[in-house]
């Protein structure tokens, strides 16, 4: 991929892919990028088929993907983009809180992850950074890596929730989101059997003693946007 400076010489835009399931975000981040001289929207998804479909069909340069979708989460979809992509750059935007999902979505192939809350030139300095080779992380998550590469260990897990699988915190996050067994099945395309299986470690791991409690703990979480428990 040319160079940020090489392509601007060209007079090339880099093309963006939005994925995210608020219209109010997606409409704003598209304003944000289509004002600069170097980048543009490309498309938009408001979700994870029909992200991955616009990722087939319009080949974008970068692609800023929320966690939070219907269906399947972000995480998912990145791991597809990874399958059938390769090298194709990926920024998480997210509400949820980096210490959660940061680690996770890095595991799985993204090369930036930046909170909603942040200033928004952020984003793009985010974006332009990825398109040039970089990983953009913020400036607090990128400090804890190094301790933890410094001293040769992991952080200690501060919170149970660190503790779920990938697949056991997209369901939590759908519990959190009012979803019922079936439904949570049904957009994930698992059987219900395989749902309450990971419902039945969800509660083990973060010591819930009925599924009240797992409901309860799931909708407090996520009204914190996954960073309060």
């Amino acid at each position: 991929m040319p160079s940020k400076a090489t392509a601007t010489a060209m007079g090339k835009k880099f093309r963006v892919l939005l994925v995210d399931d608020h219209p109010i975000v997606r409409q704003g981040l598209a304003l944000l990028i289509d004002r600069e001289h170097d980048l543009s929207v490309c498309g938009e998804a408001d979700g994870a088929h029909t992200g991955l479909h616009a990722v087939e069909t319009l080949r974008p340069d970068i692609v800023v993907l929320d966690i939070s979708l219907s269906g399947p989460d972000g995480l998912d979809v990145l791991k597809e983009i990874r399958m059938k992509s390769g090298s194709l750059p990926v920024l998480i935007l997210s509400m949820h809180d980096e210490a959660i999902y940061a680690e996770r979505a890095l595991r799985a192939g993204a090369n930036g992850y930046i909170m909603k809350q942040e200033a928004t030139e952020k984003v793009l300095v985010a974006i332009r950074r990825i398109l040039q080779g970089d990983v953009y992380l913020s400036e607090r998550l990128t400090s804890t890596m190094l301790q933890q590469f410094v001293h040769g260990n992991a952080a200690p897990k501060s919170s149970p929730i660190l503790s779920l699988t990938d697949r056991e915190l997209e369901i939590f996050r759908l519990i959190g989101e009012g979803h019922s067994t079936r439904k949570i099945a049904d957009e994930l395309h698992l059987s219900v059997k395989t749902i309450e299986s990971h419902q039945a470690h969800i509660k083990e791991k973060l010591a819930l003693r009925n599924a009240r409690e797992l409901v309860q703990h799931a909708v407090e979480w996520t009204v914190n946007l996954g960073g309060g428990y």
